[in-house]
């Protein structure tokens, strides 16, 4: 492995590098607001070192989302000489591991948390964050975005769910929120300050008592099921 020591000079397009750290990346070259983040291990590829003067422009490579890299930045990856695509799972052996999702997302729970657009590495999550990190602790791949979540799983009625599903709120034109389905009416998510909990917390599509619960449950869409483990390069969205 070699040690990225330059900058956006040295930067090789279409090279594949692996984080040696957590990092940000970010949705403009003005690098001021998280499109996500990049855990350490995780793989990216430098599309354009030279794109604009103050980012980098990359796309990650498990899940194919594309964003800007501050220069600075580059210190914290390495060439990867070889890079494991995501395995391809079955729906059975998915469901095999949901348990331990769930599991994943109640502990992320029980520590101190805030709301962060763009957070996808504890303790601060977005909504598809959380998600993504909780399945992909598993080995299983979702897609970054909500809307892409949802349109990556298997539509369900809401009558169908089962602990492990995902539900989906939003507008009649998009989703843009994402809780997985605990059981018993009750769902597990990171909402924002405006009408969430500020973190991560329990809501119910039956118990509409507490106010949160109520904000959700008028912009409810549909549920999805997790049958599949993204693969690289094969966007769906």
């Amino acid at each position: 492995m070699v040690l990225i020591s330059e900058l956006s000079t040295a930067a090789k397009p279409n090279q594949i590098y692996r984080c040696t750290a957590n990092l940000n990346i970010y949705d403009s070259p003005k690098v001021e607001r998280l499109a996500t983040q990049a855990a350490q291990g995780r793989y990216l590829q430098i599309v354009d070192p030279l794109a604009h003067s103050t980012a980098i422009a990359v796309k990650l490579y498990e899940d194919d989302y594309p964003g800007w890299l501050k220069p600075a930045d580059l210190n914290h990856l390495v060439i990867a000489p070889t890079v494991q695509p995501p395995a391809a799972l079955t729906e059975a052996e998915i469901r095999d591991r949901l348990p331990h999702v769930i599991a994943f997302c109640q502990a992320a729970m029980a520590t101190p948390n805030y709301y962060e657009w763009g957070g996808t590495v504890a303790p601060n999550y977005d909504c598809s964050g959380l998600m993504q990190a909780a399945f992909a602790a598993v080995g299983v791949w979702l897609p970054r975005d909500a809307y892409q979540q949802e349109a990556f799983t298997q539509s369900i009625a809401i009558g169908e769910l089962m602990p492990g599903d995902l539900l989906f709120f939003g507008t009649p034109q998009k989703a843009t929120h994402v809780a997985l389905y605990l059981g018993e009416g009750n769902y597990i998510h990171s909402s924002g300050k405006a009408q969430g909990r500020n973190g991560i917390g329990i809501d119910s599509i039956t118990d509409l008592s507490h106010p949160v619960s109520q904000n959700y449950f008028a912009q409810v869409r549909e549920a999805g099921r997790v049958v599949a483990s993204y693969q690289t390069g094969n966007p769906c969205w």
